[in-house]
């Protein structure tokens, strides 16, 4: 069953928030999902105290590369998905994950100080291909962009990843307050009450947009193993 990874050596790139969306999205399409919070500070294991959380989803913590480990193995033979949020650091315990993982995302904002620790990032997983002697899929993801104006700076660093021919994702996470509201209240997007929270329509459209982007980079991996890393 696919595993997913979403890595950054930096904080504040959304890897909890992208784990949480593409999580309950799967789930609310039926499927089965195991969400591994690798995570020091734990962000997903205290959102999935809180109500709402789809039943079909199960969020495990884990602290350490043992329990890390065991949790992958027996992940993959209970759900149909299961997706990582990783520590933000260069371990052993994220070189492990990455080893068995059928995609890596990257997420990063548009500045280029995230654009280096998404390098970084990009780094440690080719240094994980040769010590594991396996091709790591691998696509950078935009996050806590704006939905109607792309930057000057983001603009030129999407021109020099693609010239590094580096993948990146056609999706970009924007910057919208329910992203951060189920945080607060629990729960997914569809969840949340349009009096509370604005824009929720748009943030379940972009949300919906990376799990189909994610199935469709996972469809292509499984059709072309030697081609992972194309866009």
């Amino acid at each position: 069953m696919p595993t997913i990874c979403f890595a950054s050596p930096k904080g504040g790139t959304s890897k909890s928030t992208c784990s949480a969306l593409l999580s309950s999205d799967l789930a609310e399409r039926g499927t089965t999902v195991t969400l591994i919070d690798a995570d020091p500070n734990h962000p997903l294991t205290k959102w999935a105290k809180r109500p709402g959380k789809p039943e079909n989803l199960t969020v495990i913590e884990t602290d350490g590369e043992e329990q890390l480990v065991d949790a992958i193995e027996a992940s993959v033979k209970k759900t149909a998905f299961v997706i990582i949020d990783l520590e933000g650091t260069a371990s052993s315990a994220v070189g492990v994950a990455m080893s068995r993982a059928d995609l890596v995302i990257i997420p990063t904002k548009g500045s280029d100080l995230d654009a280096a620790e998404a390098v970084k990032a990009i780094k440690f997983i080719r240094f994980q291909e040769k010590n594991y002697r396996r091709t790591i899929p691998f696509a950078v993801l935009f996050t806590q962009t704006r939905p109607a104006i792309r930057p000057r700076t983001q603009i030129s660093i999407e021109t020099q990843l693609r010239e590094q021919g580096i993948p990146m994702f056609g999706t970009q996470l924007h910057e919208r307050d329910p992203y951060r509201a189920i945080f607060s209240f629990g729960g997914t997007l569809a969840g949340l009450d349009p009096k509370q929270v604005r824009g929720i329509d748009a943030a379940r459209t972009g949300a919906r947009q990376l799990t189909n982007e994610v199935i469709a980079k996972l469809d292509g991996i499984a059709a072309n193993p030697k081609k992972a890393k194309v866009a």
